[in-house]
Formats: C-alpha cells, structure tokens, sequence
C-alpha cells in the first residue's frame, strides 16, 4: 500500500510539473521561467512590500512593474497563520494549490516563491522578462480558494 501511494504521489508531481512548469527539483538549470528568473540583489531597481493577511488577501493585490526590472518583493505576513507568496501564471497556480490541498503535509520551495511564517518577513527577488501578466498566490490548503492571489502586470518598458 505504501509503495502505490508512492507511485501515486510520484506520477501527480510528474503530472504538476508537466501542467505547470518544472517543479522543486525539476526546474531548468537556470531556474529560468516563462515571466522571468530569480534575480540577483545587486540588480534590485525597487523594493515592494507586499501585506499576507489571514482575511486571506494581500495588499497590494495589483502591481506593475517593467520588462527587464528586478524586484525585490518584501512579504510581510500580519497574520497568525503561514502564507507564500508564489509567482506563476493562473493555470499552474490553480493546478498547484488544488494538489497542496490533497497533500497537505506536501512541502515545496522553489525560486519563485516566499514562505512566511505568522508575523515573520520573506523576500523574494525577481527579475522580469517578459511583458505580460505574471499571478502570484498563496498556495497553503484553503488560501488559494479563498481567494488568496493577486497580479503582476508587466509593461514592456
């Protein structure tokens, strides 16, 4: 029984990282992306700051940034409870969450993604390198679903 739990466990990844972009331990080399790749502190143009609240919201829910930025994302968790702050597009944040609530206990910890403990602080630094819409989210189990997300538009210059 605990072999095929395994197998399932295995061939659901395998399907995540296939729906959504390589996953922890399957990305590209380089970590690259296609909105972006981790940044490097030296290049940070500008620092957000970015509220995780336990009303399951952040503030600001909406930012723009530019083609080619690199920012560093400073998230503050209000809360009680732990929050991230994940980059992706809708469909692979969607597809994540939904097999983080299957398997709770399930850790991740990728480039593009803070984790941030009740009234701690994460950062995440990024750079952007396409124009376009880039969704961020908080895939804890329940978060998501509650509405938990928010974007980045990204203008070409």
């Amino acid at each position: 029984m605990k072999k095929i739990f395994s197998i399932l466990i295995l061939g659901a990844w395998s399907a995540l990282a296939l729906a959504g972009g390589k996953h922890a331990g399957g990305h590209d080399d380089d970590h690259a992306m296609a909105y972006g790749v981790p940044g490097e502190a030296a290049q940070v143009s500008r620092t957000i700051e970015v509220q995780a609240a336990d009303n399951m919201r952040y503030t600001p829910a909406a930012i723009t940034v530019r083609r080619g930025e690199t920012v560093k994302f400073v998230v503050k968790n209000t809360g009680k409870l732990p929050h991230e702050f994940v980059l992706g597009n809708a469909q692979s944040l969607k597809e994540h969450a939904e097999m983080m609530r299957r398997y709770p206990d399930m850790e991740h910890d990728d480039p593009n993604m803070a984790k941030v403990a009740p009234g701690g602080t994460g950062t995440l630094i990024w750079k952007f390198t396409r124009a376009g819409t880039v969704d961020f989210a908080c895939l804890i189990p329940g978060h998501y679903e509650a509405g938990m997300k928010g974007r980045i538009r990204v203008n070409a210059k």
